[in-house]
């Protein structure tokens, strides 16, 4: 199959093709996502097959505005239109109770609930609405390596095995949008994947706001995406630095006494003190969580295409983005941290 590549000019071809059955990743502001009409169960499977995903793992479904998500849904908890208002279109995913049999369990996962979200991009809205369905949009990656957040990153994985790519750039955000779950018993909402709309925030609007701490083990069914122990892996090991440069010099020089090719993702302030120490590295230049977060996958995806054997990241403290910076980068380094009185002494 050959992958087009569709500029934003071309929104009603890309449309036409999903109205087909045909796959088409789509940008938004947080990753790049692979788009199926959510209502063609063959459709969604072959998102699916051509992601590796399990099938276990249910989809977020992708709306051009909350009228869409009015469809399918069997009523509205009281939190809704607050945070409707605050954060749609934006990188906040909802999870509901939808009524029977309107979504197939390849979408659901197996569950009662779906996730929705309104994305912020403008395009990707105009693809949504001149293909006049919902799309399922997962990362639009080999499922478990870092999620793509340019067009290049989707045809690197998924050339040859979609229809096509819709292209607008790189994404804003970079990491995948928070996911609340509003189904609870109790009626307090619960974060179950951490992003952009953090805690606190959400706090503002709707008062108590819980997060999960659960690592989903692989026996395990996931209630939203994103939840499993190890994801967003690159192929290269990744081990978390916790600490300033001192910490960085002594994880070097371990690796350096085992002959290890070290690949560094950090900031300039950390990438500048070692640049003749390592063989390769990604800064993500100012040395703040937003623009960590927003390169994350970035760099990771690309110090794995570079001849080492180890990657060796900044850490940043868990509060407010750093609580989804860190969730990312855990997965990623199968939850390994360095630290300044662990393995180097």
């Amino acid at each position: 199959m050959e992958t087009k590549q569709f500029t934003t000019d071309e929104i009603g071809e890309a449309a036409e093709l999903i109205r087909q059955g045909e796959l088409i990743a789509f940008p938004t502001e947080t990753v790049y996502g692979l788009g199926a009409n959510a209502l063609d169960e063959q459709a969604v499977k072959q998102v699916y097959t051509v992601k590796g995903r399990p099938s276990d793992n249910p989809l977020i479904v992708h709306v051009s505005d909350f009228e869409m998500v009015t469809h399918y849904v069997t009523y509205f908890p009281k939190h809704t239109k607050a945070l409707v208002d605050a954060f749609w279109p934006g990188p906040l995913t909802l999870i509901f109770d939808v009524k029977p049999t309107t979504f197939s369990t390849t979408v659901t996962g197996g569950l009662n609930t779906v996730a929705f979200r309104m994305p912020n991009n403008l395009k990707t809205i105009e693809l949504i609405k001149e293909a006049n369905v919902p799309l399922v949009g997962p990362s639009a990656n080999t499922s478990g390596k870092p999620s793509p957040t340019t067009a290049k990153h989707v045809y690197h994985d998924l050339h040859g095995k979609i229809a096509g790519i819709l292209d607008d750039g790189p994404t804003q955000i970079g990491v995948e949008s928070t996911v609340l779950d509003l189904t609870t018993k109790n009626g307090v909402p619960v974060v179950l994947r951490p992003g952009a709309i953090t805690k606190e925030q959400l706090e503002q609007v709707v008062g108590k706001v819980t997060l999960d701490q659960h690592l989903i083990t692989e026996k395990e069914a996931p209630k939203a995406p994103g939840m499993k122990y190890k994801h967003y892996s690159p192929d290269v090991p990744v081990w978390i630095i916790d600490g300033d440069k001192d910490v960085f010099d002594k994880a070097i020089n371990w690796a350096k006494s085992k002959n290890q090719r070290i690949g560094l993702f950090a900031s300039d302030r950390i990438t500048s003190a070692f640049s003749t120490e390592v063989t390769a590295i990604f800064s993500f230049g100012e040395d703040t969580v937003e623009q960590g977060t927003k390169l994350l996958f970035a760099g990771l995806r690309s110090l794995d295409e570079q001849n080492i054997d180890v990657i060796f990241a900044q850490a940043f403290p868990e509060s407010e983005l750093g609580i989804a910076y860190m969730n990312r980068l855990k997965k990623a380094a199968n939850q390994k941290i360095l630290k300044i009185d662990s393995i180097f002494e």
